[in-house]
């Protein structure tokens, strides 16, 4: 009988009252055939919905260490909390959670752990059994595991190499390597990664989240890495797909979600062509250096002549890269020059989306920061304290602004699957698409600075995850 090289840990908790009648649930998958090897439950007594996930993933990583220890596991959930503090991207302040996330981590070395944020309706095995398990709390008992769950059988096709007993990190990457050689295509590179990842992990924290499959935030290229990486083809070299692509955040952003691949389980990366939007903020209007709101609601200024300038030295720019195959624009004026000087260059028509406008600043068009401070302090403060707060006089939050953008996002996406589209938008626009790409939370968008002509871009792949390649590149206006 071969030995599991690789298995899949899903993890949920709940509480009914969060603090109230809690317990966890936990699935162990075989990630190639989709067998289900282990399940675990159990009834907790009063704790929170934290306190409840922590506990499942204990439980399925200590399942999944007796079933098969030199194993590399693949840990997926839905709690974005335990995900991101356990890959050791976020701080864990609360007393309650520290001792957990340490229990946690001794079960198994850390160079065979990963970690991957899914959406709630993709963990729903481990969800019914925390479920099952709070039903059977408030029965007075505890959860009974069936009887198909009882037993387990290997059937993995690449066996385990062996190794010097203890040495889980080097057999785990043994194992991938193995299995790189034993697989051609993408199975083969998406084990080839993992085994660049525990060798990452082995080196340091900050290596290995930046090597890590699909479970690291992503992080922007630097500008010093040049802006011809910005949209070279997925997997050409300098300009692929960063390997550390986030998560989608959920339904809270009204983001995307989408089915794992069939029979990987989400361990492989998705190897089809991206959808890549390349985000360019038109060029300067009179307003902009004078850091004026300037939104959908105000006077819809034109470009100054530095803007035409900026316009025709971006349009320059992305002929000579030749990657761009629609251009898709902004209601606004400053736009649409901004988005017609660069189709003209590029010999294509300019498509206008009113989702892609800019939010509405209410009675702040035209006013500088300062001045708002000084005619409205409390309105602004209520915005600066919360994406819900909307400017004075009927403007758009920042909240309803993430759903119009998302609804807008969703579908594009859909109408050019696989293609390169120039977005020509605003501020605020651009910094909603790289927020939700990242998975940050929506205070990030106070901590954004985009220059006038700026070009980012995001890759959507459609497993529903998302790269920021470039941020706030600016290198063709100089």
């Amino acid at each position: 009988m071969q030995r599991l090289v690789r298995i899949v840990v899903e993890a949920d908790g709940g509480s009914r009252g969060n603090p109230g009648p809690a317990g966890y649930g936990a699935v162990v998958l075989d990630p190639a055939s989709g067998e289900t090897l282990a399940e675990r439950a159990e009834y907790i007594g009063v704790a929170t919905n934290n306190v409840a996930e922590y506990k499942g993933l204990i439980a399925g990583l200590t399942a999944a260490r007796d079933l098969a220890p030199d194993a590399a596991v693949l840990v997926r959930m839905d709690s974005k909390l335990v995900v991101e503090q356990m890959s050791g991207r976020w701080k864990i302040k609360h007393p309650d959670m520290k001792p957990l996330a340490a229990e946690a981590a001794r079960i198994l070395p850390r160079a065979q752990v990963t970690y991957e944020w899914i959406p709630r309706e993709r963990n729903k095995h481990a969800d019914r059994l925390a479920n099952e398990a709070m039903d059977a709390g408030r029965r007075g008992g505890q959860w009974e595991p069936s009887a198909s769950s009882a037993a387990f059988t290997t059937v993995s096709a690449v066996p385990a190499p062996s190794g010097p007993p203890g040495d889980a990190a080097a057999g785990a990457a043994a194992a991938r390597a193995a299995l790189a050689g034993a697989r051609p295509g993408p199975d083969a590179a998406a084990a080839r990664g993992i085994a660049g990842a525990e060798e990452a992990q082995a080196g340091g924290a900050a290596t290995a989240d930046a090597m890590s499959p699909r479970t690291s935030a992503t992080a922007p290229v630097s500008a010093e890495a040049g802006a011809d990486t910005l949209f070279a083809e997925p997997g050409s070299g300098t300009g692929g797909p960063i390997p550390s692509a986030a998560p989608a955040p959920g339904r809270a952003d009204q983001d995307r979600t989408a089915t794992a691949p069939a029979g990987g389980q989400g361990w492989a990366p998705d190897m089809g062509a991206p959808a890549t939007f390349v985000l360019l903020r038109h060029g300067e209007t009179a307003l902009t250096p004078q850091k004026r709101f300037s939104g959908s609601g105000g006077s819809d200024p034109e470009l100054s002549p530095a803007g035409r300038r900026q316009a025709a030295a971006v349009a320059e720019a992305l002929a000579a890269r030749g990657t761009v195959q629609t251009v898709v624009s902004s209601p606004l004026l400053r736009c649409r020059e901004t988005a017609q000087a660069v189709a003209d260059r590029l010999g294509l028509a300019v498509t206008v989306e009113q989702g892609l406008r800019e939010v509405d600043f209410g009675a702040w068009e035209g006013l500088t920061f300062a001045e708002v401070r000084e005619r409205f302090p409390d309105d602004l403060q209520a915005w600066l304290d919360s994406p819900k707060a909307a400017p004075t006089g009927g403007g758009e939050s920042f909240a309803a602004a993430t759903r119009r953008i998302s609804a807008t996002r969703d579908r594009l996406l859909a109408e050019h699957a696989g293609r390169t589209v120039l977005l020509v938008t605003h501020v605020t626009p651009v910094k909603i698409l790289v927020r939700l790409a990242l998975g940050a939370p929506p205070e990030s968008l106070y901590r954004m600075e985009l220059s006038a002509a700026s070009l980012s871009a995001v890759a959507y792949y459609a497993d529903g995850n998302a790269s920021v390649r470039l941020l706030n590149d600016t290198s063709h206006l100089r």
